[in-house]
């Protein structure tokens, strides 16, 4: 079992570069006009593909967490919270992530 589980690790490890390539944020802007709006865009570039690439991490941390329960609840249990969790920071990050757009279409209404 050991030996399985010191594979399955080394294969997530040697795809996680893969993962995190994937993601391209994108050119730098020109930082000699930087606004507020531009600097919040930055970090929002920079963090996404961050935060992105942490979720599926997770999810594949429960996954194995399942796997290795082996029917036994206390485990599934910890696994399922596991999941959960995943599930909360994936909506606390799409909200934070969608807050100042939200802010910026409000005030350009001029509501």
């Amino acid at each position: 079992m050991n030996k399985k589980l010191i594979t399955a690790v080394s294969v997530a490890m040697l795809a996680l570069p893969l993962v995190s390539m994937a993601f391209a944020p994108g050119n730098i802007p020109n930082v000699v006009n930087l606004s507020v709006e531009g600097l919040v865009d930055i970090i929002f570039k920079i963090l996404w593909p961050i935060i992105v690439a942490f979720a599926i991490i997770m999810f594949i941390l429960a996954a194995f967490q399942f796997f290795n329960a082996q029917g036994d609840p206390d485990k599934v249990a910890g696994a399922r919270n596991f999941v959960i969790w995943g599930v909360v920071g994936m909506v606390v990050a799409l909200l934070a992530f969608s807050i100042p757009f939200i802010v910026r279409n409000t005030l350009d209404s001029g509501i």
